[in-house]
């Protein structure tokens, strides 16, 4: 797909993953950017610094109508051709806790209610708006999920969050083969250790033992390096229904 003068949405783009590639979509020449993300971030500051292409609607991804809103505000400048789905939240959890109680339920379903249902709800309520569109150049548009390398290698006190990534790994053939004949790709994109806002609030010396265990290059992973693979997704055409590592080889060990 050629970025340049198309629309399109980033959830989670008020920080981190999200932020970085709405700046890559910028650069790749999109007309308009909207970015979806809580009332309480930074996302009216970003909006503003970046200039008169970028709009920012604050939605819970997991509402239906906050999220058309935010679509509608879209699609004032032009049909979506891109979504990149990065809205996510963590909760650490193990299925017996220390006590040698029973995991709370109450975290478990709130986590899969952000990761796995938000991510269906804005994937559904986007894809039908990018079916009603014209096919350009061979499709109508690509939407670029977000999963994590616990998906694979949960873990422990993953429990809640490996769960919900594995889900969305587990959506994205599916997704890409339901919306085949509509020409809309679907990918995700499994970061390893990224260092993120979530991430920047550990330690240092937890940040620096996190950046050894990764193989080559034995450093934190950059936004940037995200933002660049999602827009290559965007740009191939013939990356459709893949869950992509970027995670420098880590494959992570139970603690």
């Amino acid at each position: 797909m050629d970025l340049n003068g198309i629309t399109a949405v980033v959830t989670g783009g008020a920080s981190g993953l999200g932020l970085a590639t709405v700046k890559e979509l910028l650069a790749a020449g999109a007309a308009r950017v909207v970015i979806i993300d809580l009332p309480a971030s930074e996302g009216i500051a970003v909006a503003a610094e970046l200039g008169d292409r970028v709009r920012f609607s604050p939605a819970d991804v997991t509402d239906e109508a906050e999220v058309s809103a935010a679509l509608d505000l879209a699609e004032e400048a032009g049909p979506i051709r891109v979504l990149v789905h990065c809205a996510a939240r963590s909760g650490p959890l193990r299925l017996v806790d220390r006590d040698g109680n029973p995991g709370s339920l109450d975290t478990f379903r709130a986590v899969l209610d952000v990761n796995v249902v938000g991510t269906y709800n804005v994937l559904r309520l986007t894809a039908a708006r990018m079916a009603a569109t014209e096919v350009v150049d061979g499709e109508r548009g690509v939407c670029v999920l977000t999963a994590s390398v616990a998906a694979f290698e949960g873990q422990i006190g993953q429990v809640p969050y490996a769960t919900s990534k594995a889900a969305v790994h587990g959506l994205t053939i599916v997704a890409a083969r339901d919306l085949a004949s509509r020409y809309i790709r679907v990918c995700t994109i499994a970061p390893g250790t990224f260092d993120t806002p979530m991430l920047r609030r550990v330690k240092e010396e937890v940040r620096e033992s996190l950046a050894k265990a990764i193989p080559h290059p034995s450093r934190l992973g950059e936004p940037e390096e995200y933002a660049r693979l999602a827009r290559h997704i965007m740009e191939n055409q013939m990356l459709n229904g893949e869950t992509i590592r970027i995670d420098g080889a880590i494959r992570m060990g139970p603690r």
